[in-house]
C-alpha cells in the first residue's frame, strides 16, 4: 500500500495523521514502514528527528522528497509493507507525481468553511489522477472536530458537502485533543502516549476503514454507523 495523506488546505492535520499512521503500523500491525515527507515545511522530518533521538521509541524508516517522486516511491513499494507520504497543502508537482502511484488517498479536512471551500478542487484533482491510477481509492477524513455533542451536525453537513461532489468520507473522524499536539513534539504517537485513550482509537478506527476502502460498497448516505459514533464521543 502507497497510502498519501495529503490536501489543498493547510492546518487540517496531515503531518500529525500520517506520523500516528506510521506508529500504528508499525507497533501494532507489525509492518514495516517507509514514512515519507514531501511538505517543504518538514514537519514529519523534524517529528522524526525528535523520534530517533529517543531509544524507547520504535525505529521508522523517513525520508524528504520533492518533484517528480513517482518512481521512488514506487521503489520503496517493493521494500516495505507500507508507503505512508506526508505531502504539502498545496497543490503541486509533489502532490501529483505522488497521486499518480499511491493505491490509497487519505484527505484530511475540518469542518469548517474555509476547508470545504477546497472540495471542489481537490475532486477535481482525484478525478484527473485517476485517468492514469483508475484503481487508487480516495477518502476524506474529518479532522480537529469539536467535541461539543450539539456540534455533531456539523460534521455531518461537512461530510455531506463532500459527498455531494461524489467523495468517499470516513465514518471514524478525530476530535480535537491536546494529547495530538503533545505527542508530535516529543516525536512520539497518541497510541504510545494513551494506548487505551481516544485519541489512539480514532486512529486505529482511520487506518480500519482505510484498509477497507477496496472491499465496502459505495455509500452516500449518513449511515447509522457514523451517527453513532458520533454520538458515542
Amino acid at each position: 500500500m502507497i497510502l498519501l495523506v495529503g490536501g489543498e488546505k493547510g492546518g487540517s492535520g496531515k503531518s500529525c495523521l500520517a506520523q500516528n499512521i506510521a506508529v500504528h503500523l508499525t507497533k501494532e500491525r507489525d509492518a514495516s514502514v517507509m514514512l515519507v515527507d514531501c511538505d517543504p515545511q518538514k514537519t514529519t522530518s523534524d517529528w522524526i528527528q525528535s523520534r530517533h533521538n529517543n531509544a524507547d521509541l520504535d525505529y521508522i524508516s523517513c525520508v524528504q522528497l520533492f518533484g517528480k517522486v513517482r518512481y521512488e516511491l514506487q521503489g520503496f513499494e517493493r521494500n516495505y509493507d507500507y508507503v505512508v507520504i506526508d505531502c504539502g497543502g498545496r497543490d503541486s508537482t509533489t502532490l501529483r507525481s505522488a497521486l499518480s502511484v499511491a493505491t490509497h488517498v487519505l484527505v484530511p479536512m475540518r469542518p469548517k468553511r474555509r476547508d470545504l471551500k477546497t472540495v471542489e478542487h481537490i475532486e477535481d484533482l482525484i478525478s484527473t489522477c485517476k485517468m492514469i491510477n483508475p484503481n487508487m481509492r480516495e477518502a476524506v477524513v474529518m479532522t480537529q472536530c469539536p467535541s461539543l455533542p450539539n456540534q455533531a451536525g456539523r460534521i455531518l453537513e461537512s461530510k455531506e458537502i463532500c459527498r455531494s461532489y461524489g467523495l468517499s468520507v470516513l465514518d471514524s473522524v478525530t476530535f480535537s485533543r491536546n494529547i495530538y499536539d503533545d505527542s508530535e513534539e516529543m516525536g512520539s504517537s497518541v497510541i504510545e502516549q494513551d494506548p487505551k485513550g481516544k485519541a489512539a482509537e480514532e486512529i486505529r478506527s482511520i487506518v480500519s476503514e482505510v484498509m477497507q476502502l477496496q472491499v465496502e460498497s459505495e455509500d452516500h448516505g449518513p449511515g447509522r454507523s457514523q451517527e453513532n459514533h458520533l454520538k458515542a464521543v
